[in-house]
């Protein structure tokens, strides 16, 4: 059996990375597209902290700490939007809310 190396971790990495890339391109409901945003931002921290972990530096471990208190906080504000946008328009498709007005 062969060791768990960094390529291993970044190929999980970009798979992950591919596949919200391709929720956000492809799905139209707000709140997919939302938390496959949310799996981007997760690949990228996966990179962060394997390439930390593979050259023995803290550095990207405390950077990806602050990216997850950032996201903590985008996460509030990004389903408040969601929910308000729900209540004015009742759908969550992105196609119904192109118009912002009314």
């Amino acid at each position: 059996m062969t060791p768990v190396g960094l390529q291993h971790y970044l190929v999980v990495s970009v798979l992950l990375f591919c596949l919200g890339l391709l929720g956000v391109l492809v799905r139209r409901n707000v709140l997919v597209i939302y938390m496959s945003l949310e799996l981007m931002l997760n690949a990228a921290n996966l990179a962060l902290t394997a390439f930390s972990r593979f050259n023995n530096n803290l550095d990207g471990q405390i950077i990806v700490f602050f990216i997850i208190t950032v996201a903590a906080s985008e996460v509030a504000v990004g389903l408040a939007l969601i929910v308000a946008l729900y209540r004015r328009r009742h759908t969550t498709h992105v196609e119904d809310m192109t118009a912002l007005k009314n």
